[in-house]
């Protein structure tokens, strides 16, 4: 085993499938000269080369689309976006030419391109760089999506996303990247659309992914201390989504919590929720709650930040509501 961050662990994960195809090859503002802009790519301009390492303009609907055309050519490109939101830039290439070839082409041009970065709030970036996007893209078939919440996973999804013949979006959130945790040594990959209990319960199934998992991790520890057992599952991907293991989850539990970062209305957690309840309403004893940011762009003052932000006593508090509403 290894102890690596986050950040190195998206690094290798890069590093191991540019080495194994040359067909692979990183795209993206800063990745070259500067070993990216979390240093996420550090080193790979010196291992690969100016040609397989590509610092572009600061255009993302031209290198998006130049990335599109080189997957329709057989290549594999991995698109870095400094920031998610930027990549609403380019959202034209993305929707209509990266999710839509496949089909427009009668299945004559697969598109295996990996968009990733960091998305989501990080530390008083403001309203303009904090943009949940997951459910914005999660709308759009076609198109994959992926938010891991750890190093282990982050290597082993990226390097399935890079092999698979579709568009994957990939979205990272940069106050994990210094997270650390040991990972294998040898080479391993994780099943995209496959979810994993992070912690097994009784009392009430808790769903969250990307840097939240970490605060419903947290809410689960306080909960645990006055007796209340909290199933956590992260489903690791959200589009396609594994149902099949917060169904099974819902059956034991009967009761549902889910924690995302984005806003309310039209969230992933509605569509989590509408499939859960197709699944097993009749296994509910209790409405599902949801714990969402609040509906506001995003503050830059600190103390207003953390307010319009999940919690661990909101979560804490959804929890007991949907006990107490059973009980």
């Amino acid at each position: 085993m290894q102890t690596v961050t986050y950040r190195e662990a998206l690094n290798q994960a890069m590093v191991e499938e540019m080495q194994r195809d040359g067909n692979v090859f990183l795209i993206g503002e800063e990745v070259g000269e500067y070993n990216g802009p979390y240093k996420v790519s550090e080193g790979m301009l010196d291992r690969f080369g100016p040609l397989r390492v590509v610092d572009t303009p600061i255009s993302e609907s031209a290198f998006t689309g130049l990335a599109i055309g080189a997957a329709m050519t057989g290549l594999r490109p991995i698109v870095e976006f400094m920031s998610f939101n930027f990549s609403l830039v380019a959202f034209d290439q993305i929707v209509s030419n990266a999710a839509k070839t496949l089909y427009m082409s009668n299945g004559q041009f697969p598109i295996p391109l990996v968009m990733r970065g960091p998305g989501g709030p990080a530390a008083q970036v403001s309203s303009q760089h904090s943009n949940c996007l997951e459910s914005l893209y999660s709308n759009i078939p076609g198109l994959k999506l992926i938010m891991p919440s750890n190093a282990y996973d982050a290597k082993g999804l990226l390097k399935s996303a890079i092999r698979d013949d579709n568009p994957v979006i990939f979205i990272e959130n940069e106050l994990l990247y210094g997270d650390a945790q040991e990972i294998p040594d040898e080479e391993y990959t994780l099943p995209i659309g496959v979810g994993e209990v992070k912690r097994e319960g009784q009392d009430v199934t808790l769903v969250a992914y990307g840097r939240m998992l970490h605060l419903a991790a947290e809410a689960g520890e306080v909960l645990a201390k006055e007796e209340i057992g909290v199933e956590l599952i992260d489903p690791r991907t959200i589009k396609p989504l594994d149902l099949d293991i917060l169904a099974d989850s819902v059956r034991k539990t009967h009761r549902m919590v889910i924690v995302e970062e984005g806003h309310r209305f039209g969230g992933v957690g509605a569509e989590i929720a509408d499939q859960v309840y197709g699944a097993c309403f009749d296994d509910l004893d209790a409405p599902i709650r949801r714990v969402t940011a609040s509906e506001n762009p995003l503050p830059y003052a600190k103390n207003i930040e953390a307010a319009s932000l999940p919690s661990v006593a909101g979560i804490v508090e959804a929890v007991k509501a949907v006990l107490y509403r059973a009980s």
